[in-house]
């Protein structure tokens, strides 16, 4: 009987374990900056594509595409970051919390307002990444910056799905 109850232990209990435990860690030097959410780090030796989680950048053809992209690079180009992170998208993608210098770098995109707060995603945040992410974007709206000085920016979750 206790054999089977450690049997299930061992199967059982790792699907316990809450995901925050199972928090990975990469650290390397940015050497691609994609768009406003993405990049590419080298860890190891190793290229790793990132997304950066909780945010949305605006789609090539969309205004501030640009804008985002060249405001990413000012922060993380060349630099060494390291990404908390926890899962794969279904490009491959690490997707998670990019920080340099102790900064996170997806809250200054949203305090710049270069980038929308994704949160179709929120539930997959901390709670204080989440509070902090919905404030930022809420002043950069209050106050036009960024992508929000023009009349009616488009969410890119909306541009993709048009086209």
């Amino acid at each position: 009987m206790r054999f089977r109850y450690f049997i299930f232990l061992l199967l059982f209990l790792p699907a316990c374990v809450p995901a925050i435990e199972r928090t990975s860690e990469l650290t390397g030097k940015v050497v691609h900056v994609s768009d406003g959410d993405s990049m590419i780090v080298l860890a190891n030796g190793t290229e790793q594509r990132v997304r950066m989680h909780g945010i949305d950048a605006p789609e090539r053809k969309q205004p501030y595409n640009r804008k985002a992209r060249q405001s990413l690079a000012e922060l993380v180009a060349g630099k060494t970051v390291t990404v908390q992170y926890d899962k794969e998208d279904k490009y491959g993608r690490i997707v998670g919390k990019v920080l340099v210098d102790g900064t996170d770098a997806g809250l200054v995109q949203l305090q710049r307002g270069m980038v929308w707060f994704y949160r179709f995603y929120q539930e997959e945040l901390e709670p204080e990444d989440r509070a902090a992410y919905a404030q930022a974007e809420d002043l950069a709206r209050r106050d036009r910056l960024g992508l929000w000085a023009e009349q009616q920016p488009v969410p890119p979750w909306e541009f993709r799905r048009r086209r």
